[in-house]
């Protein structure tokens, strides 16, 4: 019912277009603004919603109301809702009766809110009909844009181009022709198109190649190896030996069985290696012309030979880098440092050589000087870089990087420098790229590329959903938004949302980045066909989605959009706080009142503490002070045997190697609380005695623990209270179960650890490496030498980080002379032997029995730990009687 006076002006006018029986004839562009007043004069009263109701009832029972539609439509795009269907049926119903000029117009009123499928679609039909033909084809630029798969509008847009001479626009619609003719499976279309672009744009193979792969993987191989040989023959004619060959390469991975790929192959080699000696015999050799010869298999052998040629250089696994001096017949003389004129049949040669171009680095290493080649490295980045990947096939990881300069070129403090600057320029510097099986492999290009094909192929190398997102946002910062490579991006993600089955992480991730882009970008709004709420009716696991999203906006879009869209929303924010650990979400809570509701959730996490340790640690931290936690009367000293519960269950779930990246955080956290911010030491300080005994019993049960800790504890309760008892099991708490070393020794345990890693291990993965290339493993003697070295390697690597895992450096400062612990030396008379006799107690890493070192973990060293001045020891070892008398107890030198 119409109640606001605006309402009822609105009734009045619908029923008057109902009893009048309006026809089209009669309505003009004026009295679509005489509707438009209308609306502002309801946006202004704030009766908008009123407005439409009144309309959406009238359309119940008049659907073709021209006001109604109007309103409704408009009231709808004003408020950015997806649905336009009524926008839509009105301007259809004035195209389908010719009223062009109310056309042109609705379109207008709707592209006022933002591109429009719909709307640039008729008013560019409005434009054809006017003959304003410079309109529609800028109207076609901007639907081409918003209509993803408009294919043949943008084929036309780019013959304009070329006929007005603009030939760089025309190739770069061309191109946006071909990919969408290639998603439509239409192949005959993207043939003409390719061949288009191969006589006015032949030179970006990349792209060629690009759009090869998505035919190969959406139409079919023979299709995409007929489109590859058109452009093999632009590239033989042109001379480009090089393109061609990988051309063909590419051609037989689809068609190896054609008699004319052999043909070609030998023509473009033997133009290619025009001025080598023995072309013509390693053709020969390598039976690349006949049929009956595996075509990958002899491309392979023939490649092998014609690498041997004089003055090329080739790497062997005991002589290092030769030169080849000459080759007779089937013998070659090669030139190693140490080896001069050393003679091999060439069978054995491509056996056991490994040839290398001479900007190798294996060879630079063996004809510069290391002065020279670490001069060079340090100060020009991009062309190590570019020397090292092309080394190796055109592809390495950093690792590879590393193994290559580390020690050998580059200190291990130099690479953390040059590193960083290294990956910044593999980022950003267009001469690299990704390699398409994993984004951590390098390789460099032939054609530098652009911003967007960089940041493109790193996406489409990239696994990770959640670093797709951030590649999308990256090539947003510089790319084009209507960039074809843009629009592929866009379809992984909106892939998600059109055929989900389960709501998932990446379904909820791939709707929220789409609102992100729309948000940004009008002409994306309408990429979404289903609002959030509609998306998470049938979700349960609200949290679970929280979770798992991996990226810091998504996340706080989602909480946004879940307060936004679902009406159980705090119940949603209460389940999600323990997860997102959030004071805004906490704030938002009790600006609606949810006061009772949070203090339900604090004392929930302080006794299912176990099921949410990281919420308990959160609370302490944050909310403890709170006024409406301390209405709850939560007590403090159960707090703290909470904490000191956390950080021993914590140590036992490290130790058995459960989940041990996040109970190292809570672990730390935890310890920050209680010994680092001293919130035990100074509760402590006005507890009662009984307290006190509970907590330090609490503390020295916790086994992982620094002693350095309990020490300090144990000094504080002492000074406190010096008359204290502490147990004889409190006693002998002292030495930690872990290993005790000396800081001078665990840096030096570190020192060898990183020496193995840096050194050792890539070392003897170069060996192992080059055992692989001699091929025949079950008679390779090198192969199994290196993997026994591998074996001994790992097991090093192995038992020290375990052992410096297991360590804690003792804390000079907590020495304890008065009685037998690490540190101290000891002078004891041996009543057997009547005799004196000094030991040091420290541990194993620095146990020097001959220097009178021992481990307090050794059996002399367990007998003598915690004992005072004056105690009279007797015990036994290995049958062997023993009889001390402690005489005196010193801090050792360390």
């Amino acid at each position: 019912m119409a109640d606001s006076p605006i309402a009822k002006k609105l009734q009045e006018l619908l029923n008057e277009e109902k009893w009048t029986r309006a026809t089209l004839s009669n309505y003009t562009v004026g009295q679509i603004k005489e509707l438009d007043a209308l609306f502002q004069e309801a946006s202004k009263e704030h009766v908008l919603d009123e407005i439409r109701t009144v309309c959406d009832e009238h359309l119940s029972h008049s659907k073709n109301s021209i006001a109604a539609l109007y309103l409704s439509g408009i009231v709808g795009m004003y408020r950015q809702q997806i649905d336009d269907s009524n926008m839509v049926n009105l301007i259809n119903i004035f195209a389908d009766n010719r009223k062009w000029n109310v056309v042109e117009f609705i379109c207008g009123r709707i592209l006022d809110y933002g591109e429009n499928r719909n709307a640039l679609s008729r008013l560019a039909e409005c434009y054809e009909n006017d003959n304003r033909t410079d309109d529609m084809y800028g109207v076609w630029e901007r639907l081409v844009r918003v209509d993803t798969e408009e294919a043949d509008i943008v084929k036309l847009i780019a013959e304009k181009k070329e006929r007005d001479g603009d030939m760089e626009g025309a190739v770069e619609y061309y191109r946006k022709a071909l990919h969408r003719y290639v998603n439509k499976g239409l192949f005959s279309n993207a043939k003409e198109i390719w061949n288009k672009l191969i006589e006015n744009a032949p030179g970006d193979i990349d792209f060629f190649l690009h759009v090869q792969r998505k035919i190969a993987r959406t139409i079919s191989e023979d299709k995409a190896a007929m489109l590859l040989s058109d452009l093999y023959r632009h590239y033989k004619t042109v001379g480009d030996w090089d393109v061609a060959l990988s051309i063909l390469k590419t051609i037989i991975e689809y068609d190896d069985k054609n008699p004319q790929n052999r043909k070609e192959f030998i023509d473009v080699y033997k133009a290619k290696y025009a001025e080598h000696s023995h072309v013509d015999d390693y053709i020969k050799l390598s039976n690349l012309s006949a049929g009956y010869r595996n075509i990958h298999e002899a491309i392979a052998d023939f490649e092998k030979h014609i690498a041997f040629d004089v003055g090329n250089f080739v790497f062997h696994r005991t002589w290092n880098i030769g030169r080849i001096k000459s080759i007779v017949g089937d013998e070659i003389a090669i030139d190693f440092a140490k080896k001069r004129d050393h003679q091999m049949g060439l069978k054995m040669a491509v056996d056991s050589l490994i040839t290398l171009k001479k900007d190798h680095i294996w060879v630079l290493k063996a004809i510069w000087s290391k002065d020279k080649l670490r001069e060079k490295i340090k100060k020009d980045i991009p062309w190590a870089l570019v020397t090292i990947i092309k080394s190796f096939d055109n592809k390495a990881d950093i690792k590879k990087i590393k193994a290559e300069l580390v020690p050998s070129v580059l200190t291990a403090s130099e690479w953390t420098s040059w590193s960083s600057k290294a990956r910044e320029i593999l980022r950003t510097d267009s001469r690299f790229g990704n390699a398409p099986e994993s984004v951590s492999v390098f390789l460099v290009r032939d054609r530098p590329l652009s911003y967007e094909e960089k940041v493109y192929n790193q996406f489409k190398a990239e696994k990770n959903f959640f670093a797709r997102v951030q590649d999308a946002r990256e090539f947003l910062e510089q790319g084009e938004p209507d960039s074809e490579l843009f629009t592929e991006m866009l379809a992984f993600f909106n892939g998600y949302v059109k055929s989900y089955s389960q709501v998932n992480e990446f379904v909820v991730g791939s709707y929220l980045f789409l609102k992100e882009l729309a948000s940004k970008h009008s002409y994306l709004k309408n990429v979404l066909s289903l609002g959030f709420s509609e998306l998470m009716a049938d979700t349960e696991d609200v949290v679970g989605i929280y979770l798992s999203i991996k990226d810091s906006k998504l996340r706080e879009a989602y909480l946004a959009h879940i307060k936004a869209f679902l009406p159980d929303w705090a119940d949603t924010y209460v389940r999600l706080i323990p997860y997102a650990l959030s004071k805004s979400l906490l704030d938002v809570l009790l600006d609606a009142g949810e006061t009772r509701r949070l203090q339900g959730l604090v004392v929930s996490i302080v006794e299912n503490y176990r099921d949410h340790r990281e919420a308990f640690i959160w609370v302490v931290k944050n909310l403890w002070d709170e006024p409406w936690v301390k209405e709850l009367g939560l007590s403090y000293d159960k707090v703290l045997f909470t904490l000191i519960h956390i950080l021993d269950i914590t140590f036992k779930e490290i130790e058995n190697h459960r989940e041990t990246t996040d109970n190292r955080r809570i672990n730390k956290q935890v310890d920050s609380i209680l010994f680092k911010e001293d919130r035990l030491v100074a509760y402590l300080d006005v507890a009662d005695k009984d307290t006190i005994e509970r907590i330090y019993t609490l503390v020295s049960d916790v086994k992982d623990l620094d002693p350095a800790v309990k020490m300090k504890l144990r000094k504080r309760i002492a000074e406190r209270h010096p008359d204290f008892k502490f147990s004889d099991e409190e006693e002998k708490a002292v030495v930690s179960r872990g290993l005790m070393v000396t800081s001078s020794k665990f840096e030096e345990k570190t020192r060898l650890l990183s020496r193995i890693m840096e050194e050792d291990v890539p070392a003897n993965q170069r060996e192992i490496a080059y055992a692989l290339s001699l091929g025949d493993l079950r008679e390779n003697s090198e192969y199994k030498a290196a993997k026994e070295k591998q074996d001994e390697l790992n097991a090093k690597v192995a038992k020290l980080k375990n052992e410096i895992e297991r360590s804690q450096i003792f804390d000079v400062s907590t020495l304890n002379t008065s009685k037998i612990s690490f540190g101290t030396e000891v002078l004891l008379y041996n009543e057997t032997e009547g005799a004196e006799e000094i030991y040091i107690i420290l541990g194993p890493w620095e146990s020097d029995p001959s220097n009178h070192v021992i481990s307090y973990l050794s059996p002399l060293g367990k007998r003598l730990l915690n004992h005072k001045l004056g105690d009279k020891l007797t015990f036994s070892i290995h049958d062997r009687k023993f009889s001390y008398v402690v005489k005196n107890i010193k801090a050792a030198k360390m």
